[in-house]
């Protein structure tokens, strides 16, 4: 009997070893093959970890630092740190609310609302002789863009996951995710590719609940794609676009059908605030035309393709940043809570997480203050570049506008003809970040064909800085702390053919300008053979661009009552450009 029990109990061990085995077998495969829940293994030896059921695409790359996701989803488990997991009311500190609205009851609204964090993340040179050939058509999305790919971040297209069930999602860690070795600088023409990548693969979170806007968009994007062919527009020259006709179609279908819901909340002066002069002039200027005007504002936010989140990145950091004290944190903060505020009193924002939810804003730190809570939604940035989250397909790129007068925007506009330009190039500025002792170091006061300066001094109107913009051929672009400069706006101004020295910028509307086709784009490591680059340029071609460089100036002016395709509506045309493309069938 004793032996019987003791060859049973060996049987039973050999058949749970077996199992054990098998299981862990399974395990290791499910982990190797990437299929669903691969990461399970890894989730059972992180201590401190939330594992939350997630959407995230494994044939995703991010390109330095630029996240390009391909259509094919799977189900994945990730791990992030516990971040205000049992959270559940909303914080509203610090803001004006309507008449009429009960603080008390904020718990209630928001009890059904689930609020969903992630990180989401061209085309074919158009000949003089040919403006309208299909972006997508020619391009093999499956090429490799880049050798060099990062770790794959977070996305937030939850297209299978349970949209009844209740959650508040934790909010990832800034700098969670790690990147491998990059490249130093990404290419205009490699930013042509990812962009026209995004359009082809890059979708939005899919919408907890559809509605007719979501047909309008894919019907509009259906008309772009298969726009008619545009021959001769008196207004739109073809050689500046990447595509004439899909912009012409795209613009047009903006004028028809875009309805924008501007959010009322929020005190001032951070919010509703415009101020209309100076480098950061941009946000407040489109604020102030995008408020008040009576085209595209809806006051019903069912009907509305695109939210404006009116508020100045700014009139933030003059509010609330503690001088010297190196910490954004409570501007972010600040952010934070004027989501929450809006995710309690409106279902809209949960509806897609924020991706038809948008901002402009020009100030040096937006890119790094809206990268968390608010980095779902189309950000119109200043700050365009590559290495700092800028995803093409979903961000703009915001021209830097440097108003001198709000009363007449345009003063000064134009530059001399051709014979009165008798400076090769031209620069004047600060010293700014690490381009520009480099550009004085090799031709300040070296050459008299090349007028490199520091500081001007102080003169009237700027007059001295204004006129050496109108006497040059070529006006130098050189990257301040940030990518961007208002010279580049500056430059088409004054008509003086920009030189564009800032690796890794994304220049303003991108997505529909051929900027080769209009300036010149120089790497930084080759400032110090600017003037023959400059010089190999043929007299032929330079008139090409300055002709151009007019052609396409209309794009870059503000005016107190908007003109069609001026710098509102081509800002406004950015946003819902980039809305339709990565809109969820």
């Amino acid at each position: 009997m004793g032996g019987d029990f003791v060859s049973m109990f060996q049987l039973e061990t050999k058949k749970l070893l077996w199992l054990i085995g098998i299981t862990f077998a399974m395990i290791l495969s499910f982990q190797y093959l990437e299929l669903p829940y691969g990461n399970v293994l890894f989730s059972l030896f992180t201590s401190n970890k939330i594992p939350i059921s997630q959407t995230i695409d494994t044939n995703k790359t991010i390109v330095n630092n630029v996240t390009i996701f391909n259509q094919e989803n799977s189900t994945n488990e990730f791990t992030i740190e516990k971040a205000n997991a049992t959270k559940d009311s909303v914080s509203i500190t610090g803001f004006l609310l309507e008449p009429g609205f009960d603080e008390s009851n904020k718990s209630s609204i928001v009890d059904d609302s689930v609020k969903s964090l992630g990180n989401v993340s061209n085309a074919q040179k158009v000949e003089e002789n040919v403006v309208s050939t299909n972006l997508t058509q020619g391009f093999d999305s499956t090429k490799n863009v880049s050798p060099n790919v990062t770790t794959a971040v977070l996305s937030n297209d939850d297209n299978k996951s349970s949209l009844s069930q209740k959650s508040i999602s934790p909010v990832p860690k800034e700098n969670q995710e790690t990147h491998a070795t990059i490249p130093q600088v990404t290419t205009v023409s490699e930013m042509k590719k990812l962009l026209l990548q995004s359009h082809v693969s890059y979708r939005s979170m899919k919408p907890r609940w559809f509605s007719d806007v979501d047909q309008e968009l894919l019907q509009a994007r259906s008309e772009i794609e298969n726009a008619p062919i545009v021959k001769n527009d008196p207004k739109l020259y073809g050689p500046i676009y990447h595509n004439v006709s899909m912009f012409k179609r795209s613009y047009e279908l903006m004028e028809e059908r875009l309805k924008v819901y501007v959010y009322k909340e929020g005190a001032r002066p951070i919010l509703h605030s415009p101020f209309l002069t100076g480098i950061y002039a941009s946000e407040g200027w489109f604020m102030k035309l995008m408020e008040a005007n009576k085209r595209f504002v809806t006051k019903n936010p069912k009907k509305a393709h695109l939210f404006y989140l009116p508020f100045s990145s700014r009139m933030l950091e003059e509010t609330l940043y503690v001088k010297d004290s190196h910490s954004h944190k409570n501007l972010i903060q600040y952010l934070h809570d004027y989501v929450d505020l809006i995710a309690a009193r409106y279902s809209f924002w949960n509806r897609t997480g924020g991706a038809d939810h948008f901002l402009v804003g020009c100030h040096d730190w937006a890119p790094s203050e809206t990268k968390l809570r608010l980095t779902n939604c189309i950000r119109s940035l200043c700050n365009a570049d590559v290495k700092e989250g800028f995803v093409f397909g979903k961000d703009a790129s915001l021209p830097e506008t440097y108003v001198r007068n709000a009363q007449n925007p345009t003063r000064d506009l134009g530059g001399n003809t051709f014979k009165k330009k008798t400076v090769l190039a031209f620069f004047a500025g600060s010293m700014h970040g690490y381009v520009r002792p480099i550009l004085l170091k090799h031709w300040e006061n070296k050459d008299p064909d090349m007028k490199i300066f520091g500081k001007l001094p102080k003169a009237k109107g700027n007059s001295n800085y204004i006129h050496y913009m109108k006497s040059s051929k070529y006006c130098i672009c050189a990257r301040g702390y940030e990518v961007n400069s208002p010279r580049v706006v500056e430059a088409i101004f004054y008509e003086c053919v920009p030189v564009i020295i800032s690796d890794n910028f994304v220049p303003p509307f991108f997505e529909v300008l051929n900027w080769e086709s209009f300036a010149v784009i120089v790497l930084e490591k080759d400032i110090p053979n600017l003037k023959n680059i400059l010089l190999s340029i043929p007299e032929k071609r330079y008139l090409r661009l300055l002709m151009r460089v007019k052609k396409v100036q209309q794009h870059f002016l503000w005016h107190k009552n908007p003109v069609k395709y001026d710098l509102f509506h081509m800002i406004l045309h950015s946003i819902w450009y980039n809305r339709v493309f990565s809109a969820t069938s």
